[in-house]
């Protein structure tokens, strides 16, 4: 690892060091981590997954993602907007997930939401994808100084806001910043890594919904 935050791979790449903490980060970071997400049921499942991660390392819940999935029908938030009690029990009693039972009765409650998002603009993704920053309110470089120095940003505030305004919650800024980088909303591939230029491209690609 240099002081940029970078290693390189066998092949001679510059990568983002942390994607080698484990080895479920290598495929996350170079062929999901930043790349745009489009599709409602995908965009609710990591808000649920990111909101589940409060508290706890991220590869927690990368480990656990698709038992996750099957617990939660695929994240079809119109399907987990009917769960009940009944359900809360079944989750808490499932060894697969996070056995919280405020995370898991916050993302029946955020798929209700997501339901009356959809039926009032047709679109959760149209919805989340108006929050992304303009170029005014990016940096010039994405370095590690910039990690350290903002873990939030006022999009991810504004998002937060506007979602806590709609009875959405576990979606502090902290939580919709990792939400953005996860979505490709931001890049936040380090200057120097080989994935954030090909993140660039899709970006540029990206036919906002």
């Amino acid at each position: 690892m240099d002081q940029a935050g970078l290693t390189t791979d066998e092949t001679g790449r510059s990568l983002c060091t942390w994607r080698m903490a484990a080895p479920e980060y290598l495929r996350y970071h170079d062929h999901e981590w930043g790349v745009p997400v489009a599709d409602d049921i995908r965009l609710y499942e990591k808000i649920c997954l990111e909101g589940f991660q409060a508290g706890l390392a991220w590869i927690t819940i990368l480990r656990k993602r698709e038992q996750f999935r099957a617990a939660f029908d695929g994240f079809d938030f119109r399907r987990v907007a009917q769960y009940g009690e009944a359900d809360i029990e079944r989750l808490m009693h499932d060894p697969g997930i996070v056995r919280n039972r405020a995370k898991i009765v916050s993302a029946i409650n955020n798929a209700r939401r997501a339901c009356e998002l959809v039926e009032e603009t047709g679109s959760l993704a149209r919805w989340l994808w108006a929050f992304e920053p303009g170029p005014d309110e990016r940096p010039a470089v994405v370095d590690m100084a910039y990690w350290t120095a903002n873990p939030t940003s006022p999009a991810s505030q504004r998002l937060s806001k506007a979602l806590k305004k709609r009875g959405w919650s576990y979606v502090g800024p902290t939580t919709m910043y990792a939400l953005m980088q996860a979505m490709g909303m931001v890049n936040d591939h380090l200057q120097g890594c080989a994935c954030r230029e090909h993140v660039e491209v899709l970006r540029r690609q990206f036919k906002r919904p």
